[in-house]
């Protein structure tokens, strides 16, 4: 375990992807928007229901083209997702690829990319700031959401899942009490999820008896060690065993179980959930963009982009995919 926790390690510390730090600014902040046409929180029904796919040109794609970059947020410590790989030093991963086909449809190359890393905390707020014209990082959609953010048709299905350490056949069960899910087995357990995340809202709803929530005394000594800005962080936290347990979309636990031999899933998922390329809201005419290159994404059967970038960077953590989510359009 101790090994795995130094490379997990040595990538969240790595810096932003691109150097130049004003390239969005330089062309516009991109403060004029369009209305918004996706659903409110307080009427929001099918959330994963989205814009209808097209081409049309509208701020953001003109703001995208003047500036000869598209500026996506995505992760870089996420295996298999958005990560950085060690001996080459270039961000690859599902959602990375994702990224190169949206830049490749809208201006001609996949290389036309301007990647920023950003926490899983700080995701909306990238969009609201101008930062990023795209978030492609495991982003969930749900209607609380879509009074922040405009979202894409789904790309990808997940659940919420609890990763822990591997059952020690040295323990005695009676006494400690091995974690088996999202149930009973969690009380008095401390549990770490990431900040701004559904798992935290899962915990909220029902918590079983868990700690998840962090205590904070005013001291300089107080720190952040159940809620975290990065998901990843609760990996490490649970190699230092600082946590006993983490409740993360099983997607990326997946990921962190290929990370480190150590930990494994436990139980089943007990929520369904769909990723979404998230926009700031009202840039209607790049969800659109961004809904045909979906479909044209999706398109192919097993040999679909979708499914050839599924077999290179998931199946062995998640198999038995054989399809990726099919779109939901709003009337």
């Amino acid at each position: 375990m101790a090994a795995a926790c130094a490379v997990t390690a040595s990538l969240t510390l790595l810096p932003l992807s691109h150097s130049g730090a004003d390239a969005f600014d330089a062309q516009g902040t991109g403060s004029e928007t369009t209305h918004a046409v996706q659903a409110r929180a307080d009427d929001c029904t099918d959330p994963e229901a989205s814009l209808l796919p097209g081409r049309a040109e509208g701020d953001a794609i003109k703001r995208i083209k003047d500036r000869g970059k598209l500026i996506a947020g995505v992760d870089q410590n996420s295996f298999q997702w958005g990560f950085r790989n060690p001996e080459s030093g270039n961000l690859e991963g599902f959602d990375i690829d994702l990224v190169r086909a949206i830049a490749k449809d809208i201006l001609g190359s996949p290389d036309k990319v301007i990647f920023r890393a950003i926490p899983t905390n700080q995701r909306i707020a990238a969009l609201q700031n101008d930062k990023v014209d795209v978030v492609v990082r495991t982003m969930t959609i749900n209607c609380a959401r879509l009074d922040q953010v405009s979202f894409s048709t789904a790309y990808f299905q997940a659940g919420q899942q609890v990763l822990a350490p591997k059952e020690d056949p040295k323990k005695d069960p009676a006494k400690d009490k091995p974690i088996t899910g999202f149930n009973s087995s969690l009380a008095g357990k401390r549990v770490c999820t990431a900040e701004g995340s559904t798992a935290y809202e899962a915990l909220e709803k029902e918590s079983f008896g868990s700690v998840f929530k962090d205590e904070h005394d005013g001291s300089a000594a107080d720190e952040d060690k159940l809620t975290v800005p990065n998901q990843l962080d609760c990996l490490v936290r649970l190699q230092m065993g600082e946590v006993d347990a983490v409740v993360t979309d099983n997607a990326l636990a997946a990921g962190q179980a290929a990370q480190d031999p150590a930990v494994e899933l436990k139980g089943a998922p007990f929520t369904t959930e769909y990723y979404g390329v998230a926009t700031k809201k009202g840039a209607d005419d790049l969800v659109s963009r961004v809904n045909k290159v979906l479909v044209d994404y999706r398109a192919g059967g097993a040999e679909s982009p979708w499914m050839q970038s599924y077999r290179n960077w998931l199946k062995d953590g998640l198999p038995g995919i054989t399809a990726p989510p099919a779109p939901k359009y709003r009337n």
